[in-house]
């Protein structure tokens, strides 16, 4: 399924948070969101989930607004995992991961063995399926991370939206993940800091620098010598890579 942006605006108090942000998901591709830290993609993120909503322009799921999608639709369809999500509860991992399909069960609905085999799935497919019974406070930060990365997975949605979801990730985990959500054959949108990663993993990316898109394309089009040092203030060689078909990054002092 496709999403799409048609000239978002969006405002902090008086503060212009995004201007004019028009771009489109194609379906079941992996799109990369980049950008400074306070460029908006956190901003643009929640939007795209509907957590929030434009001050002017609209998005689409399909030809849908999703203004128009009633709120368990919404939640069936498209999971987004935060940058730091957490819980309060001290739940067990598999408990924390049953939450994910909640948005496919009616008030007296019993479990079934389709909630069941999309629970087990997104246990193994997260690496957390030793880790089923263990309590949530005593999981390490990455650990965290990935218990709510297979509670998104649970709730079998056909858009998913995340924020830097590699955060507090040791490198294995880094690119394991990347690798599952570039592998899901659904619409993925997701903010990523690391370049070489965005490079190897995502189809298409798009920048966002003061408010606005300032390049979108491919990673071989859109990473290259110029933007790198017009849009993050970094000196870097851009080269082919000889593993993917992105480019590879290698940062100069």
């Amino acid at each position: 399924m496709s999403i799409t942006a048609e000239n978002i605006t969006w405002k902090a108090g008086s503060k212009t948070v995004l201007d004019g942000v028009s771009f489109e998901a194609q379906p079941g591709e992996m799109l990369g969101l980049l950008g400074p830290n306070g460029s908006g993609k956190t901003s643009l993120l929640r939007l795209l989930a509907g957590l929030r909503q434009p001050h002017s322009g609209r998005i689409r799921l399909e030809r849908e607004d999703i203004k128009a999608i009633p709120r368990r639709r919404m939640a069936q369809r498209v999971a987004f995992v935060e940058q730091h999500a957490t819980t309060n509860a001290n739940l067990k991992v598999v408990d924390v991961v049953k939450l994910g399909r909640f948005p496919h069960r009616s008030m007296f609905s019993g479990w079934t063995s389709a909630d069941e085999e999309a629970v087990e799935e997104a246990l193994v497919r997260s690496g957390m399926a030793g880790k089923r019974y263990e309590r949530w406070q005593t999981l390490s930060g990455g650990e965290k991370q990935r218990a709510h990365i297979a509670r998104t997975l649970a709730q079998s949605p056909k858009e998913l939206i995340l924020d830097e979801p590699t955060n507090h990730l040791d490198v294995q985990h880094q690119i394991g993940l990347l690798g599952l959500v570039a592998s899901l054959p659904i619409t993925s949108i997701v903010a990523l800091h690391d370049l070489n990663h965005a490079a190897m993993f995502c189809d298409r990316l798009i920048v966002l620098q003061q408010e606005k898109v300032v390049a979108a394309g491919r990673p071989k089009d859109v990473l290259t010598e110029d933007l790198l040092r017009f849009v993050f203030c970094i000196n870097a060689r851009v080269k082919p890579s000889h593993y993917h078909d992105g480019p590879h990054i290698q940062f100069l002092r």
